[in-house]
């Protein structure tokens, strides 16, 4: 019997991509999300992809009594991922008190459940922002937390402190947190990718968005920093190298090699590149002029950050594979295929 794995937020971005690179190692996945940031027709993409269809489920884990009935129907779980989180910096300085209900409350309810039920292993999608603005780069996991720049930010870093003082007092209990740094890209086939609601909040969705005519221009946030160009410096990630990661996390618990009750890994690629570069690297991969603009800068923005891999490289066993031009045409061919499909 395949093991099976819950993934709250399946449907979305990251989500999607995890499920994939499960199903393709022989895992069964089961998905709840509620589709308030992604759509059902996902699951068409990763049934094509992977010639089987994960189970489906479309509540808000915010919904105890709900999350506690389906605990009662899939009681056989091997592990959980839960990305199902609110995930704006801007929206949450907007709106902080809809983050820290929502993403809180998501994480307190399933670890809740998965105390009761005895579900042993899980792995936390966390991020880049608990580290705020490091004194030292490229950061690795021992760096310590700045106060937080966003609300979204300081929910992951409760979240962390959740699930720390949750697996110390239940010791059967193992969690791994990922903190990613920017996930971009799409599925070499084009047939699952980012697919956001209204305006991007992302930078890469907001060039190919540009590029194919949906928005007038592109705002760079920023041209002040002190980075090589003066535009902000990010450690962009290949969605399907970071989805990878996943499933080597997921492994290491049901293969009992963890070596504490709680890890934590940093996801990234080791190299920052600056909005400008991803700008030209965008253009000169596909051909595209891009229009943009440089505009003040963004609240919440930090000025440079990327990630020391060697801690995931050699203890989790994973490494980013795919490069930048490669990662930028995959968005931009999922860009197309979006737009042709509607």
């Amino acid at each position: 019997m395949n093991k099976l794995i819950l993934v709250t937020g399946g449907t979305g971005y990251i989500g999607s991509h995890t499920v994939v690179e499960l199903m393709n190692n022989g895992f069964d996945v089961v998905i709840i999300d509620n589709l308030s940031n992604s759509e059902k027709s996902v699951l068409d993409g990763i049934s094509e992809i992977t010639g089987r269809r994960p189970y489906f489920e479309q509540f808000d884990i915010c919904d105890k009594e709900k999350l506690d009935n389906f605990f009662k129907i899939y009681k056989k779980l091997d592990a959980i991922i839960h990305f199902a989180a609110y995930k704006a910096v801007g929206e949450s300085i907007e709106k902080p008190l809809m983050y820290y209900q929502n993403n809180l409350t998501t994480l307190t309810n399933l670890l809740e459940c998965m105390v009761n039920y005895k579900i042993p292993n899980f792995v936390f999608s966390s991020s880049a922002t608990v580290y705020g603005q490091p004194d030292e780069l490229p950061v690795t996991e021992k760096a310590s937390f700045k106060p937080a720049d966003s609300p979204y930010g300081n929910t992951k870093q409760i979240a962390e402190d959740i699930i720390r003082d949750t697996v110390k007092v239940n010791p059967d209990l193992n969690a791994i947190s990922l903190r990613y740094f920017n996930p971009i890209g799409a599925h070499s086939s084009a047939l699952i990718g980012e697919l956001p609601r209204g305006v991007p909040n992302n930078l890469v969705p907001f060039i190919t968005q540009t590029a194919i005519g949906i928005r007038d221009e592109l705002k760079v946030f920023g041209d002040d920093y002190n980075t090589s160009d003066g535009s902000a410096v990010r450690d962009y990630i290949n969605v399907v190298d970071l989805a990878k990661a996943h499933v080597v996390s997921i492994k290491r618990m049901i293969e009992n090699k963890i070596k504490a009750n709680l890890e934590v890994f940093n996801l990234g690629t080791g190299k920052g590149s600056s909005v400008l570069e991803i700008v030209n690297a965008f253009d000169k991969v596909t051909g595209e002029k891009l229009n943009y603009k440089i505009v003040d800068r963004r609240s919440g923005d930090v000025e440079s950050v990327y990630a020391d891999t060697k801690y995931a490289n050699e203890e989790l066993g994973w490494k980013a594979r795919i490069g930048l031009e490669e990662t930028l045409l995959s968005a931009w061919n999922w860009e197309k295929y979006i737009r042709n499909r509607k």
